[in-house]
């Protein structure tokens, strides 16, 4: 965790953290996402004394969350689906179409 945070920023951390590993992320991965998504809000509230252009003047970590989440109708791309599937390393994944990837990964 970044020095200078406060409780509310460490469990969210936790929080991104523990989402990231339960999605099938590494260790240091979900450290990374975590670190660099509370980093953002932190910079976003003015908690930061220093922040990007980007990370005052772009959409929110939990806006961008929002549109990635593909609770629509459609859910995932097949591109995303493929996608988790390498990095799960899922055998046959190259021969599997959408539906077979989507019942595979438990989407």
């Amino acid at each position: 965790m970044p020095r200078g945070s406060n409780a509310k920023r460490e469990r969210q951390y936790e929080h991104i953290k523990e989402s990231a590993r339960k999605r099938g992320e590494t260790e240091r991965r979900a450290e990374e996402i975590a670190a660099r998504t509370v980093n953002k809000e932190r910079a976003r509230s003015g908690e930061a004394k220093t922040a990007s252009k980007s990370s005052t003047q772009d959409m929110s970590s939990s806006r961008r969350g929002g549109k990635r989440s593909h609770s629509g109708a459609e859910g995932p791309t097949y591109d995303q689906l493929y996608a988790e599937a390498r990095r799960r390393n899922l055998h046959g994944r190259s021969g599997m179409n959408k539906a077979e990837l989507k019942r595979e990964l438990g989407h």
